[in-house]
């Protein structure tokens, strides 16, 4: 015959099972809900959870003696304030006391019983009214705040922590070298000398790696060039990595395209909008996106390119370059590979692409040559006919050779200073009538 205790926690993980799936419900519907309202916070880096464990509930049990406390176990899973458990996770010690204080603004209607709920999920309770943060019996503090999901016939409670990632790391250590280790006793307070020795080396690298985070964010928003061109080497770096990695799984070696990814970074940087820093932001966090999710996937390097429809062009320049492009795309290995992962990355129509990053080699040479011309004494017609004419040229001289080194940022910068000497001394539109064909020679010849 079982002792009362252990047919209690049968009990127990019975009705635990039986509403299994109720309780993944809920803690699905708390973590979309924690995400939404912290996403935009700096603070916040994101929120995890824990459901507890049938192995886990039966030890609690025990080990508080919860039979004795709570006669039944409906009671006692009514009771259990960490049936689910969720951790708010923010890079710094002292960021927790700001996940807090956005908690208090967020939860700010009075249900009684220092529970508060919230005008975006009312079925949300946090009892508020504990202070915090609460002292462990380690002695150490932490936010941890008891809550409650009410709606309909369902009630369930949780438990919601704020930790820094410091802490969480703490948390892991405590929790499985003391909490969970019972061979240690006799020297327990050797154990807790040596776990706050820890801990206080923890607390000073959380205020260094807090010094580093302020420094480089301080040293970024005071160069917001320098900051975009981080972004910009940080994605070069994540996709050349994904990219060498795949090639040298299918073809057993590696080819240097560096700057292939350089070229392919600055075109989907340059084709998102970015009318402030936010929209900027966004199409970061767009392709960071994209390329995790391509991380897994297979890509054919040996498989012809092919389009949905016939390719169109704006105007001559876009004509000359894209028709010898397609006509070497699924000859040449580097131009092939730099539109697969192109068109890979942005997901959509394969022509719309292609058309998409013609027209941005046109705006780079475009400005290139504009800004040369900028403090010329010519009209807007005129200095757009010069540039169309160089235009021209430039794309006379990509087509006696198609390589793909013709579009890097370097050889794009040599070449718009060289047109810049040409034109040291055009100063008028007259000027440019009497040597534009010398000068246009000299483009197209590869003379420059």
């Amino acid at each position: 015959m079982k002792l009362e205790i252990f047919n209690f926690i049968d009990k127990t993980m019975e009705i635990l099972e039986e509403n299994a799936d109720k309780i993944d419900t809920v803690a699905l519907e708390l973590e979309k809900f924690f995400n939404d309202s912290f996403f935009i916070k700096d603070h916040f880096l994101n929120v995890n959870y824990r459901i507890k464990s049938i192995e886990s509930l039966k030890e609690k049990i025990l080990r508080h003696n919860l039979y004795v406390k709570y006669k039944t176990p409906e009671n006692l899973l009514n009771n259990l304030s960490d049936l689910i458990g969720f951790r708010i996770e923010c890079r710094f010690v002292e960021d927790e006391k700001k996940i807090y204080e956005d908690i208090l603004e967020l939860f700010d209607t009075a249900e009684g019983d220092g529970y508060y709920s919230n005008p975006l999920n009312s079925a949300i309770l946090l009892k508020l009214d504990t202070e915090q943060p609460q002292k462990q019996k380690n002695g150490f503090e932490i936010y941890k705040i008891d809550g409650k999901y009410k709606k309909d016939d369902v009630e369930i409670n949780f438990e919601l922590q704020i930790k820094s990632l410091v802490n969480v790391f703490w948390g892991e250590i405590d929790h499985k070298v003391l909490y969970k280790n019972f061979n240690y006793m006799l020297t327990e307070d050797f154990f807790r000398d040596i776990m706050s020795s820890i801990k206080d080396n923890l607390t000073m690298i959380d205020r260094q790696l807090m010094i580093l985070h302020d420094h480089l964010t301080e040293m970024d928003t005071s160069d917001l060039v320098q900051k975009e061109n981080q972004l910009k080497s940080l994605v070069s770096k994540i996709t050349h990595d994904i990219y060498i990695t795949k090639v040298r799984q299918e073809l057993g070696f590696v080819i240097d395209f560096k700057k292939t990814i350089d070229v392919i970074v600055d075109y989907l940087f340059m084709k998102g909008e970015h009318k402030d820093q936010t929209s900027y932001n966004k199409n970061f966090l767009r392709i960071l996106k994209r390329l995790d999710e391509i991380g897994n996937d297979e890509i054919n390097f040996s498989k012809c390119i092919e389009f949905e429809r016939e390719v169109f062009f704006n105007d001559c320049f876009t004509r000359k370059i894209g028709s010898m492009i397609l006509s070497t795309l699924n000859i040449d290995f580097r131009w092939n590979l730099l539109f697969k992962i192109i068109f890979e990355i942005e997901k959509g129509s394969n022509a719309e692409d292609f058309e998409g990053f013609i027209l941005y080699l046109r705006f780079l040479y475009y400005e290139g040559i504009m800004s040369v011309l900028r403090d010329k004494d010519m009209s807007f017609d005129e200095k757009e006919e010069v540039a169309n004419k160089i235009l021209d040229a430039i794309a006379h001289n990509f087509n006696s050779e198609i390589s793909i080194d013709f579009i890097h940022e370097c050889s794009i910068n040599i070449l718009i200073n060289l047109i810049d000497d040409l034109l040291v001394d055009i100063e008028t539109y007259s000027d440019w009538i009497r040597h534009k064909e010398d000068i246009i020679n000299s483009i197209q010849q590869n003379e420059i």
